[in-house]
């Protein structure tokens, strides 16, 4: 509902509509989380064999252990919920576009579609690498910190507590473009103040994998900082091509109010 003398809506009925945009997302959330779960526990899919593929020829026995009686459902959940949030995510991204669109211009609001598609791809991309890629490397190098007067055991709940975490970070991370392009979009950032943050954005990418990556420099390094800095400098160029675009439709929009005034 708006506000008629200000023609803002008032704040109660924002708080109605963020609850409105929640209950949608987190519901959608949980439907997909509950299929997922639905799925994985059909029992001729040996979906945990699949996700500890990364850890088991690096365990001596080649087998995970689990010390309470739960862990098996427990561990299921959580690779549900990594699936549930990946099909869920173009439903999230759409209610906060919907909560934010009366905000936004026409013109801005034509960037719905592009950023649910992009934002979802992106995400998917970035779990696949963490689980694919990240997760192994990461694991071979903490296990070469083992000693002799120590003795191994990895718990499968520790596993994909660490698996996910990984994989969901990675997903997160490569948002990274999408999000500079909606701001870019919005004449909140731009190519040129990027780049000017080079050597920040540097720092920040060392610093961000040595929280999110354990393990040594070099791991930290290739794993995650080198990648994460190729992202930031593949976002300035899809910051260029977005003011680009931007500035082109305000030209041609400047051109017709011209004309019209002309007329």
């Amino acid at each position: 509902m708006m506000n008629g003398s200000s023609g803002e809506m008032p704040f109660l009925d924002h708080l109605e509509e963020l609850r409105y945009r929640l209950f949608w997302a987190v519901g959608t959330l949980g439907v997909t989380m509950l299929l997922a779960f639905a799925v994985i526990m059909r029992p001729s899919l040996d979906v945990i064999g699949f996700f500890a593929a990364p850890i088991l020829p690096l365990l001596e026995s080649g087998k995970l252990v689990y010390t309470h009686p739960v862990d098996p459902v427990t561990i299921r959940l959580k690779i549900a919920f990594g699936f549930g949030f990946v099909l869920s995510l173009p439903v999230i991204v759409y209610q906060v576009w919907a909560f934010l669109s009366p905000a936004l211009h026409r013109h801005e609001k034509k960037l719905v579609l592009p950023v649910i598609m992009g934002a979802t791809l992106l995400f998917a991309s970035g779990v696949f690498l963490g689980w694919r890629w990240a997760l192994p490397m990461m694991l071979k190098v903490l296990f070469s910190f083992q000693a002799e007067s120590m003795q191994m055991m990895i718990t499968a709940n520790e596993y994909f507590s660490f698996m996910v975490t990984i994989c969901l970070a990675f997903g997160a991370i490569m948002q990274l473009p999408i999000v500079v392009m909606a701001l870019t979009a919005l004449g909140l950032v731009t190519p040129a103040a990027m780049s000017k943050v080079r050597r920040h954005a540097a720092v920040g990418s060392v610093l961000i994998s040595a929280i999110i990556t354990p393990g040594d420099l070099i791991t930290m390094t290739l794993v995650m900082a080198v990648p994460l800095y190729g992202l930031y400098e593949v976002s300035i160029i899809v910051s260029w091509l977005t003011k680009r675009a931007r500035d082109r439709r305000l030209r041609r929009v400047e051109r017709e109010r011209i004309g019209e005034a002309t007329a």
